[in-house]
């Protein structure tokens, strides 16, 4: 791996974890792109790249604890004083049960598809699809948006199934949660809220426990560490000023420019695959 592999890598997985653009569609994308452009493997090292994906996945899982630090250590606070008091009513209370049950949701969702996802990745032209359908959804939910309800617990296992079909590359996961929320009736910040929360558990679960694993750790001393330290740094800076500014950007503005960009991106993508290589 190149430092500037790791840099690409690194700034598309923190830009776009968290932004409702697909971050596997686009880290295939840039890899693709890459091999394409320069003529050479993007890694040619599966171990390495394992280990690379779990590092900026590592570094955005990073960004997402420490901007929402705060209401993570009231959320913990009011879970055990509920616990204590029997307060089973408590919001933070019920907040935490829905992180926990979106959790479960999403692992079942993963397990059942765990072969038909490792297929698609492999097939940038339906990682396009899946990114087109991407757009539809923000495009329609906008048109729905009230923006007057809570969290609960029909909403919470509703936006806990999106997120456990954005295990398919190109549906992207940030998407297709605060897309859900805004059918249910949340507002943008607080549907945004729960899926960069919500998010947490499956980083830690689905992004790097499960590929740890397979990993050899044996051949850890023959990757560019250097370039892989890096990509970490990048993800995790492009995460936290993403999930900054995405978040004050809600406030006033709509999903309606990042429905439009995977609309234009992904038709545009699938005719490079097609024209090229991708035949």
């Amino acid at each position: 791996m190149q430092t500037l592999q790791a840099v690409i890598t690194g700034a598309m997985q923190g830009l776009s974890e968290f932004l409702p653009i697909s971050s596997s569609a686009h880290i295939v994308f840039s890899n693709e792109l890459y091999e394409l452009i320069t003529k050479t493997a993007f890694i040619t090292s599966k171990e390495e790249e394992i280990f690379f994906d779990i590092m900026v996945h590592l570094a955005t899982l990073f960004a997402v604890l420490i901007y929402f630090f705060n209401d993570l250590k009231a959320i913990l606070k009011d879970f055990f004083v509920s616990i204590k008091e029997k307060d089973y009513k408590n919001k933070n209370f019920l907040l935490t049960n829905y992180i926990l049950l979106s959790t479960v949701i999403t692992g079942i969702i993963g397990l059942i598809f765990k072969e038909k996802v490792e297929y698609f990745i492999q097939n940038p032209k339906y990682i396009c699809f899946f990114l087109f359908i991407t757009g539809l959804i923000l495009l329609f939910s906008e048109k729905m948006y009230k923006g007057n309800k809570e969290i609960n617990l029909k909403s919470s296992i509703l936006i806990a199934i999106a997120q456990g079909l954005a295990i398919f590359p190109g549906f992207s996961r940030s998407g297709l949660t605060i897309s859900t929320g805004l059918f249910l009736g949340l507002n943008r910040v607080e549907a945004a809220r729960f899926s960069f929360l919500m998010s947490i558990p499956v980083i830690l679960l689905a992004s790097m426990i499960y590929p740890l694993m397979s990993l050899d750790f044996n051949l850890i001393t023959t990757f560019n560490l250097k370039a892989i330290a890096i990509g970490f740094l990048v993800s995790f800076v492009v995460g936290y000023l993403c999930i900054k500014y995405f978040m004050k950007l809600l406030g006033k503005l709509t999903l309606k420019s990042f429905a439009y960009y995977c609309l234009v991106i992904s038709p545009l993508m699938f005719f490079v695959f097609e024209a090229f290589y991708r035949q």
